[in-house]
């Protein structure tokens, strides 16, 4: 079973590389975020027309999660209460024997903002989200956009970097703690180096030739799933093409 994650910042925008992307790696599950788009103009007509169902969560101008699967698809719930009004930050659903979570995890903005106090009680949510649905000793899978670099190897300066938003020690122990529910982080089980990547800035004009990037897109899984996994890899290419995301593909593989 292929899982994959991708920040697409903006699913129309960036459709033809996604589409480009499923033809060429086949995945079982595809979680896109930041897709932009009210549910109204997702572009599912396309997702079909290359074999693929989908089901999602949008809402205008920004956040936007969904999933795409050639797969039957089950059991989908949307947010953390299923309730309208909630952000589009958060989709599940059912894929053969896995569960699977792709969450858009709020960006906080600064360090000293309200919007960085928010995002570590939505952390905090999620934990209990995980608590009061799931089991650790079944197969979940936790991915998406977590807009936290966990460790030093995460992001390409950690000195300097240290205490801004997304690298920062108030975040590093809200998402270590919901780390600690059950979660084994998948990429890091395949790939101990660092220097690997899922986002290059678009406000820093050379980040991408000089690699300062950051690893903020993730795949998580509890024991019984992650002791399945084969191989997990950063496609960089997308990244490199004509109007892409500020984020490219991961990629995990599981016996499953």
């Amino acid at each position: 079973m292929r899982i994959a994650t991708f920040n697409t910042n903006s699913v129309r925008v960036r459709l033809p590389i996604v589409l480009e992307w499923i033809e060429k790696f086949n995945p079982d599950a595809l979680c896109l975020q930041e897709t932009k788009a009210q549910d109204k103009d997702f572009p599912i007509d396309a997702f079909e027309a290359a074999g693929y169902g989908c089901v999602f969560c949008g809402q205008k101008s920004y956040a936007g999660v969904a999933v795409i699967s050639p797969k039957p698809v089950s059991d989908v719930t949307y947010g953390f209460e299923g309730k309208e009004g909630e952000e589009a930050r958060l989709i599940a659903c059912r894929i053969g024997s896995v569960d699977l979570v792709n969450t858009y995890v709020p960006q906080g903005r600064d360090p000293e903002a309200p919007q960085f106090k928010e995002k570590l009680a939505w952390l905090g949510r999620l934990r209990r989200y995980f608590e009061s649905r799931f089991n650790p000793g079944s197969r979940v899978v936790w991915v998406g956009d977590f807009n936290v670099a966990p460790e030093a190897i995460d992001v390409y300066d950690p000195k300097r970097l240290l205490g801004h938003v997304g690298y920062h020690p108030e975040e590093h122990k809200a998402l270590a703690n919901v780390k600690e529910w059950g979660f084994e982080d998948v990429f890091r089980m395949h790939h101990p180096e660092g220097g690997l990547y899922t986002f290059w800035d678009y406000r820093a004009r050379t980040a991408l030739e000089r690699n300062h990037g950051w690893r903020v897109d993730h795949i998580w899984a509890t024991a019984p799933a992650a002791q399945k996994s084969t191989d997990s890899f950063i496609d960089r290419a997308p990244r490199l093409g004509e109007r892409p995301s500020d984020h490219t593909f991961l990629v995990a593989d599981f016996d499953l």
